[in-house]
């Protein structure tokens, strides 16, 4: 696998027409490791160290990757919760820049940085391969044929938002086929565009899209997270809500269509915390990335503040952090075409140690 130094920017697995460049964030990181993997996920096939590091950004130029690959990282450095840094290469890692993911998440004590049981708790340091048990980020081509659909901005005393569930509003609708149902493609069958075009619905918000983490309590009493305020990547469109893998086209072509009907599409979207939950949680992204730059800790460091009620906090405070949220809302305006956002707990991101 030929390998070359690459370039800091942007951020994420981009495709250019003749190789990918990958581009991570770890401001304490040791070492950063891009790990390739075979189509169906189970195999990895290649492991390979970053070789060039600029100002706390890891990256790497594969001539050979194409869109489709499935990819993730492994980073080495201290394990040290009493200092905030939980590093563990031993648990693959989705990139937070990652465009698709591919394969479910799939709770195993495998997932956690520590020994599940251990009489050390988290201070402990489990040495297990997380790599079967964890969604694959996918290199994505970003091409797609948008035509004229973009609507003119409408005034906010025209505006009707309509909130729905991206699953639950086609689950049993008797105008979607079966096949469609629950999906994210069944938002643009005409029986539910004209519906909200006969309502007079200007605007559908829909809540959470982005890649989500079902939490092990709900999953073991047989239950998921339907809401889905339970964010893991804040690129990738959740799969749960797509008919196929192109998860990706199937939005673009939902977006485009409830365009053409003059229907803005917003998202209800998550900064604020993220899926891995607290301390106790499993390390599946920004955990084993940087923990120290990503979440905000309290002072022993060992802990995670819990503005959210949720384990954790996103620390918004951080430039890096602060990148990657502006990023993602860039991505889904400039790339998804998606025309506003509502923010969950939104004056939780303007929270810092020393108050708003």
């Amino acid at each position: 696998m030929r390998v070359d130094t690459g370039t800091p920017t942007p951020l994420g697995a981009t495709w250019d027409g003749s190789g990918t460049n990958f581009a991570i964030f770890s401001a304490n990181a040791a070492k950063v490791e891009l790990c390739l993997f075979e189509p169906s996920g189970r195999r990895e096939t290649h492991r390979i160290e970053m070789p060039e590091h600029t100002h706390d950004v890891w990256h790497g130029y594969l001539p050979d990757v194409r869109p489709g690959q499935l990819y993730g990282y492994r980073v080495h450095g201290p394990y040290e919760p009493d200092n905030g840094h939980r590093f563990n290469p031993n648990k693959l890692l989705i990139d937070p820049y990652a465009k698709a993911l591919a394969g479910k998440l799939v709770w195993h004590d495998a997932l956690f940085g520590y020994t599940i049981g251990h009489r050390d708790g988290d201070l402990s340091f489990d040495k297990r391969n997380s790599a079967r048990y964890v969604p694959k980020s996918v290199v994505v081509d970003p091409a797609f044929t948008w035509g004229r659909e973009r609507p003119a901005p409408r005034p906010w005393h025209e505006t009707v938002i309509y909130e729905m569930h991206a699953r639950g509003y086609t689950m049993r609708h008797p105008e979607v086929p079966k096949g469609e149902r629950g999906t994210i493609g069944a938002l643009s069958r005409p029986p539910i565009v004209d519906y909200l075009k006969d309502l007079g619905v200007t605007a559908l918000e829909l809540l959470p899209v982005h890649a989500i983490a079902d939490e092990r309590p709900l999953l073991q009493r047989g239950l998921t997270n339907y809401w889905g305020y339970s964010s893991i990547g804040y690129f990738a469109p959740e799969l749960r809500y797509a008919r196929d893998r192109d998860a990706v086209r199937e939005f673009k072509t939902m977006v485009a269509r409830l365009h053409e009907a003059g229907i803005e599409v917003i998202l209800d979207v998550v900064y604020n915390h993220t899926g891995e939950g607290s301390e106790t949680g499993p390390t599946l992204s920004f955990r084993g990335l940087d923990n120290l730059s990503y979440y905000r800790l309290t002072e022993d460091r060992r802990g995670y503040i819990n503005d959210t009620g949720t384990g954790n906090t996103l620390n918004a405070a951080h430039p890096m952090v602060l990148r990657l949220i502006l990023d993602s809302l860039r991505y889904w305006v400039e790339v998804m075409h998606v025309d506003g956002f509502r923010f969950d707990l939104a004056t939780t991101l303007g929270r810092e140690a020393g108050g708003f």
